[in-house]
């Protein structure tokens, strides 16, 4: 199982709305740097989640879904990196 210590939170923003905002728990053993911003931008719209899940990309939320999940308890924004990795384990994405 992928632990806690495994992975990184990187956020990413391409504009000034919280929906333009990016919330990335990374698995650091596929991608020790975190994610390429750049390789990123040059991926096909169509292959964008294929290119993120390459690149380690455990879960991604937006800037909107955070602040729905903290304002419901089921994130802490004060510790975003534990409470993302937390809940990506109970909704069975790392087993």
């Amino acid at each position: 199982m992928l632990k806690l210590k495994d992975t990184g939170l990187e956020e990413f923003s391409f504009g000034e709305g919280a929906d333009d905002q990016f919330y990335v728990l990374v698995n650091k053993k596929i991608s020790p740097d975190g994610i390429d911003v750049k390789r990123l931008g040059k991926a096909s719209p169509m292959k964008f989640d294929q290119v993120l899940n390459e690149m380690g990309c455990v879960l991604m939320l937006n800037g909107l879904e955070v602040a729905e999940l903290c304002m419901r308890g089921e994130l802490d924004n004060d510790n975003l990196h534990e409470s993302m990795y937390d809940l990506a384990k109970e909704e069975g994405i790392i087993k």
